[in-house]
């Protein structure tokens, strides 16, 4: 509880500093998701990737979370074309409907409804999932949506030169071989993850600005309805065929699919400038809205 209540402050200071006379808000955010992409999700790749052992049985629930932000790509990206929205209207939805915030929502939710045995499933979508979808794929779909056609040829090397991907890249290696990170960078490595929900929140309170025009657009609806309906609605269709579909893990794996966009995948969008105050507002105000989907959800599975 006392890590939700730090993040909660978190957010509160961003929208107190956000107009506070003298405070540079922009440098601000510029220097706060610096610190969330170069040093903090290269820490948790650090901390976590090295210790997933690759098992078969563990790949279902895992590629649950890849699924939804492929299906989301293929959505939104042929939405795109077909109404011609601009680039960054569609990369935004693109990352920030695509990924689920399957920790910092996602534990404290599914310990309380499952209790301690339903956090296996969500630490391994968190994990091989949604950590490792916005630390690779978010950061192409990034690149891609961001760049004028002209520079397409520029995207492998931003790619290759983002931090996060090439930890990213070295932690999969250390799995596949079962190589430990060495112990005596493990408190380090923990502190540093510790602050990814406050810093986070953070960054969208010094962001977050609210109106009534921006909740009527079309386009803050189309990206919550398909990250809290539709993504964990063709999960239950499509993964009852190969789970249990009254095992607790089913349960969880459609219910983590399930949870509001992910603070870190608007963090991305707006690193990338794909349509900053929707990637803002999917990500805050897509918590309190979860809360109503996701009591209706877990009814829904018994």
């Amino acid at each position: 509880m006392i890590p939700v209540i730090i993040a909660i402050v978190g957010l509160l200071l961003g929208l107190f500093l956000q107009h506070r006379k003298g405070f540079d808000a922009e440098k601000a955010t510029k220097w706060t998701n610096f610190y969330l992409l170069n040093i903090v999700l290269p820490a948790l790749a650090l901390l976590y990737i090295p210790q997933i052992k690759a098992e078969w049985k563990l790949l279902i629930p895992i590629s649950a979370a890849w699924f939804t932000f492929i299906l989301s790509w293929v959505i939104f990206g042929t939405l795109g074309r077909v109404l011609q929205w601009d680039r960054g209207l569609t990369g935004c939805l693109i990352i920030v409907a695509g990924l689920a915030n399957t920790s910092f929502l996602g534990f404290p939710i599914v310990e309380g409804l499952y209790g301690k045995t339903g956090m296996p499933v969500a630490l391994l979508m968190d994990q091989g999932g949604s950590f490792l979808l916005v630390s690779s794929l978010s950061i192409i779909v990034g690149s891609l949506y961001s760049e004028q056609e002209g520079n397409l040829r520029q995207i492998p090397l931003k790619i290759l030169s983002f931090p996060p991907f090439g930890f990213l890249m070295g932690t999969l290696v250390m799995s596949i071989l079962e190589i430990p990170t060495p112990e005596f960078l493990m408190p380090i490595l923990r502190l540093i993850g510790r602050s990814m929900a406050p810093m986070a929140l953070f960054a969208i309170g010094l962001k977050f600005s609210l109106d009534f025009e921006s909740i009527k657009s079309k386009y803050f609806w189309w990206g919550m309805g398909y990250r809290l309906i539709l993504a964990p609605f063709i999960v239950w269709l499509i993964y009852q065929n190969f789970m249990d579909s009254s095992s607790l893990t089913f349960k969880v794996t459609v219910l983590e699919s399930g949870m509001a966009p992910m603070i870190t995948g608007s963090i991305v969008a707006i690193s990338f400038n794909l349509r900053p105050k929707l990637a803002t507002l999917l990500a805050g105000l897509g918590i309190p809205i979860a809360g109503i989907t996701l009591l209706a959800w877990y009814y829904f599975l018994g």
